[in-house]
């Protein structure tokens, strides 16, 4: 079965979630996307992005995922219009691995826009599922905060 290496930053950090929109997917890892930083953004309400930033970081967990899988994320993604596929370097204790990420497209960049509580906490609980501190999260909220005054 082919397979490929998808790094989550988002909703998709949540094991529960992820189960069930990819039941085939599994965590092979954690790491830091370096040189980006977490973001919101969206035309109603924000959803998680990753924008290229120096001296800035992400966390990241990387699964393993099947072409179904990867089908099943293109949809809940939007990709292509919401969301572009790229591959980056994830740097992870064992080395770099490289993977592929879903960025939201350019014309979304200028729309700073706040999560639903609902949304942000799906990813708080992925945060804490996996182990990784929250800080860089509430960052995320905080900035975006600012953005939008």
């Amino acid at each position: 079965m082919e397979t490929k290496i998808y790094a989550a930053y988002g909703s998709n950090l949540n094991l529960k979630q992820m189960k069930k929109r990819c039941p085939k997917a599994k965590v092979i890892g954690k790491g830091e996307l370096h040189d980006y930083k977490l973001t919101f953004r969206g035309k109603q309400a924000g959803v998680a992005n990753v924008e290229r930033s120096n001296n800035d970081s992400v966390p990241i967990v990387l699964w393993e995922i099947t072409k179904d899988c990867e089908r099943d994320l293109d949809r809940y993604e939007g990709y292509p219009k919401l969301y572009e596929k790229e591959l980056v370097t994830v740097q992870t204790d064992a080395g770099q691995k490289i993977a592929m990420i879903y960025v939201m497209a350019k014309q979304y960049e200028d729309m700073p826009s706040l999560p639903s509580e609902y949304y942000f906490e799906i990813i708080r609980q992925g945060y804490l599922d996996n182990r990784i501190e929250t800080a860089s999260l509430d960052e995320a909220l905080a900035n975006t905060k600012t953005e939008l005054l």
